[in-house]
């Protein structure tokens, strides 16, 4: 008797991953193919289309192949993606442009000027704090500037809908994703009229806008061959990375908080109906048509402890390096790291902010540092999460995936600055299970998203020291007030 799998198609910022599970949620077989960025400017950050594409196809054959997975054994396959990139195609779906992705920044003017004229307005209206990352932003941007693919283009697509339009010849849109295009009233679940204007396009240029558990049909025969299944196997479309890593971890009932923390991270927790916070902190995207997840992305996740060691030139591995900040104690002897050395996205929304070491001495030394940058990521994080008390309250529980999780050094500090249990799956293709559960709600063949609870292969929880909590919140006063007063210099 053949098995029954489902495989989630993640398409992220640094590579393109195929995981095949069974119904249950234990990985059989992986693929990851590493994407490539490309920067012709500074600030300008951009991917290949088709080079995607293509990865996905090896992404899928490949976790076909290693577990020797037949053609008829793949239930379904459910799509996730990283959310902001924006490309321009012409009427026979070719593209004009290269992916501008979400940490392109050439549209910063234009940010700050769309902020400064009508900046709480579009809020209200897309849910998305006005920063360069947001496609609004770059069409804005590609308009003012005379950009040749913008004027050339039949449609405006991100990476997701190019891959489907190149698989499907659909071109459709989940709500997340359309959320994510800052052209999206969360209210309506429908394009903008005001926003699409200041785009300067037309709504037929913009996908059709359907829910996550749309169901894909007829796959190209070419594509069907080069994947090695049938041009029957049903897809889904699914949703974005966020959303599905929150489902995909179980971080999907009220007062569980997700965090990401990867290269960059974020902090999310699913709600009913849309809901802004005061002051322009955090995003609201749509979910389902009931469902929104409400959160805030940080340029500066691990990223901040790479930099650190390759400018400490450490030789020895990653998990040596943060290791050294179990020698010192919770507050890294006086030493506040604001980690935004790439920029920052939530809380401050601000591009041109720069990362800061306060309280430095002459007895501070390497692990010092280390513990420091540590939990400077963490603060920043738990910044975020009090901007989203505004609008869901307090967090009752602490889900955590991406690489960074893998360190329990980290993991303890995040209990510790929290003052919650910290819980980490498992497997870390959150984002991958969270597809393809979607899919398998999408077929019928389990019977809500919340089912999923139950199949999650999820580790022990991480136990906070209450009296390092107490040292904890005490630090953060003063991170939070130095935070605050650092916005006006950058």
């Amino acid at each position: 008797m053949s098995r029954e799998l489902v495989m989630g198609l993640d398409i992220g910022t640094t590579s393109v991953k195929a995981v095949v599970f069974t119904l249950k949620g234990k990985v059989v077989s992986e693929s990851e193919k590493l994407i490539t960025s490309y920067y012709p400017k500074p600030g300008w950050v951009e991917q290949d289309p088709d080079e995607i594409v293509q990865l996905a196809v090896l992404a899928v054959r490949d976790a076909l192949g290693l577990a020797n997975i037949e053609k008829n054994e793949i239930v379904t396959i459910g799509l996730s993606a990283a959310m902001h990139s924006i490309i321009c195609i012409d009427g026979d779906g070719n593209p004009l442009s290269k992916a501008l992705i979400w940490a392109d920044g050439r549209s910063s003017e234009q940010a700050a000027h769309l902020m400064e004229e009508d900046g709480m307005n579009i809020y209200a209206k897309n849910g998305m704090p006005t920063h360069p990352m947001s496609p609004l932003s770059k069409l804005v941007w590609m308009k003012e500037t005379e950009y040749e693919p913008y004027h050339n283009a039949q449609y405006f697509l991100s990476i997701k809908e190019y891959l489907v339009f190149k698989w499907f010849n659909q071109r459709v849109i989940d709500f997340s994703m359309a959320s994510a295009t800052g052209l999206f009233n969360g209210k309506t679940l429908k394009w903008d009229d005001e926003l699409v204007e200041k785009a300067g396009i037309k709504k037929e240029q913009l996908s059709n806008i359907v829910p996550p558990t749309k169901v894909l049909t007829g796959l190209e025969k070419a594509v069907a061959d080069k994947l090695g299944l049938t041009t029957e196997i049903p897809f889904v479309i699914g949703a974005a990375d966020g959303q599905l890593a929150n489902l995909g971890i179980g971080a999907i009932s009220k007062g569980e908080v997700a965090i990401t923390a990867g290269t960059s991270g974020a902090i999310r927790q699913f709600t009913k109906g849309f809901k802004l916070s005061e002051n322009h902190e955090t995003f609201c995207y749509a979910f389902t048509e009931d469902d929104y997840i409400i959160g805030g992305p940080t340029n500066n996740g691990g990223i901040a402890l790479q930099w650190l060691k390759e400018l400490l030139h450490y030789q020895g591995s990653f998990d040596d390096f943060t290791n050294e900040a179990e020698r010192v104690t919770p507050g890294a002897e006086g030493i506040l790291f604001f980690p935004y050395i790439n920029g920052e996205r939530a809380p401050l929304w601000n591009q041109h902010a720069r990362g800061n070491f306060f309280g430095m001495t002459v007895t501070h030394k390497q692990e010092h540092f280390v513990r420091a940058v540590l939990e400077g990521i963490t603060f920043n994080l738990y910044q975020i999460a009090k901007a989203l008390e505004y609008s869901v309250g307090e967090p009752e529980k602490i889900y955590i995936n991406g690489g960074l999780s893998k360190s329990k050094v980290w993991l303890q500090i995040v209990a510790d600055v929290f003052g919650k249990e910290v819980y980490v799956s498992e497997t870390h293709h959150s984002a991958a299970w969270g597809a393809a559960w979607t899919a398998l709600v999408a077929l019928g063949k389990v019977t809500s998203f919340d089912e999923i609870k139950k199949n999650i292969p999820m580790g022990s929880p991480v136990i906070p020291d209450q009296n390092n909590h107490e040292t904890y919140l005490e630090i953060y006063r003063k991170y939070d007030m130095f935070a605050h007063d650092l916005k006006k210099y950058f």
